[in-house]
C-alpha cells in the first residue's frame, strides 16, 4: 500500500481541482472518513455543487466511480481498524486467543502475508527484519514534512512553554522516553498524571502557554481525541506522534508527525517512530544551543552530589 492515505491524496491534488470540484473535497477532508462515505447526492448537497461535480471530483482522482472511491476508503478503515490478532489469524500468522493490540496493531498495508523467509531460519528472519525496519525508518524520515517537523522543534525548545506529555497502551513508553531527554534539557516537562484527579486537575489547567504531546496509534484511544480537542480550545499546542492513516486528534494539533509501522509481526512496529523522537531530540538540542549543555551539567552535577550516578 501507498503510504498515504486517500485524505493525503486529496490535499496533494487540490491545486489541480476545479473551484466546485474543491468544494467537494473541503467537505470530505472537513469530516473525513465518515464524510466520504455519503451518497453523492448529499455531498453535492452539503458542498453546494452538483451530482455530475461530485462524480467528476472522484474521477479526478483517478477512480471510474463513485463506487470505487468508497471501496478503496473502505479498505483503508479495515486496515485502520486491524488488531494483531485479526492480522495474526488471517495474514498467515496462525491464531491466539490472547494478542493485545499496541496503540493500533495495524499493517502499513493491513494484509501482510508470511514469507518463506518468516519460516524459515532464524538468519533469514534476520534479513527480513533488516529490510522490513531500515525501510520504514528511510521511509518515515523522508516523508516527514519538514515544516512540521521544525515547528515541533521550536515548539519543545521553546522555554517559555511548559510541555506535557501523554501515550497510550504501548506508546507510553515513547512519551516517557522523550520526555526523559527534555528533562534533561530544559525545564516545565512532565508526565500526565495516571490517577483520575490528577489528571483531571492538569487538563483544566492547561493555558496558551502549554504544549501537549500525544502519541497515538491504531487502534486509536478516544480521550487522546478528546485531550487534543481541550487543549485547542484552551489555546494551547498540540503536537501529534501518529501512524500514516493519521489518529482522530490530527484535525486538532498544531503539528502531525506520522510514522510507518511495518513490522515483521503482526504488532506495529514503534522503531520508525523512535527513529524521529531521536531526530526531534538532536532538533531540541540544536536550538538551545549552549543553554542544553548548562542544564545538562547542573543535571550531571546534581546526580553526582546526590549519589545518582
Amino acid at each position: 500500500m501507498a503510504s498515504t492515505t486517500l485524505a493525503d491524496d486529496i490535499r496533494q491534488k487540490l491545486g489541480t481541482l476545479s473551484p466546485a470540484e474543491r468544494k467537494v473535497a473541503r467537505v470530505i477532508l472537513a469530516g473525513y472518513p465518515a464524510a466520504g462515505f455519503e451518497t453523492v447526492a448529499v455531498l453535492a448537497e452539503r458542498a453546494a455543487v452538483s451530482a455530475p461535480t461530485v462524480i467528476r471530483f472522484v474521477n479526478r482522482l483517478g477512480y471510474q466511480g463513485f463506487p470505487d472511491f468508497q471501496a478503496v476508503l473502505r479498505e483503508e478503515l479495515d486496515a485502520r481498524n486491524a488488531s494483531p490478532l485479526s492480522l495474526y489469524e488471517s495474514a498467515g500468522f496462525g491464531r491466539s486467543e490472547a494478542d493485545e493490540g499496541r496503540d493500533g496493531g495495524t499493517p502499513d498495508d493491513g494484509t501482510r502475508r508470511r514469507t518463506q523467509e518468516d519460516t524459515g531460519p532464524d538468519s533469514a528472519l534476520l534479513r527480513r527484519g533488516s529490510q522490513v525496519f531500515t525501510g520504514a525508518v528511510t521511509a518515515t524520515l523522508a516523508e516527514l514534512p519538514p515544516h512540521d517537523f521544525e515547528h515541533a522543534v521550536r515548539l519543545l525548545s521553546d522555554r517559555k512553554r511548559r510541555i506535557t506529555l501523554a501515550g497510550g497502551r504501548f506508546t507510553h513508553l515513547l512519551a516517557q522516553y522523550l520526555g526523559l531527554h527534555l528533562m534533561q534539557l530544559r525545564d516545565d516537562v512532565r508526565f500526565l498524571p495516571d490517577r483520575d484527579v490528577e489528571r483531571t486537575a492538569v487538563l483544566a489547567a492547561l493555558t496558551r502557554r502549554d504544549v501537549l504531546v500525544v502519541f497515538d496509534y491504531r487502534r486509536y484511544e478516544s480521550d487522546k481525541t478528546t485531550m487534543a480537542a481541550l487543549v485547542q480550545e484552551q489555546g494551547g499546542k498540540v503536537v501529534l506522534f501518529t501512524d500514516t492513516w493519521l489518529s482522530p486528534a490530527a484535525p486538532h494539533a498544531e503539528v502531525v508527525l506520522p510514522s510507518r509501522v511495518t513490522a515483521p509481526s503482526p504488532y506495529d512496529s514503534l522503531v520508525p517512530t523512535l527513529a524521529v523522537l531521536e531526530t526531534v531530540v538532536a532538533g531540541v538540542i540544536k536550538a538551545l544551543g549552549d543553554e542544553a549543555r548548562k542544564r545538562m551539567q547542573h543535571g550531571e552535577d546534581v546526580a553526582r552530589r546526590t549519589g545518582l550516578y
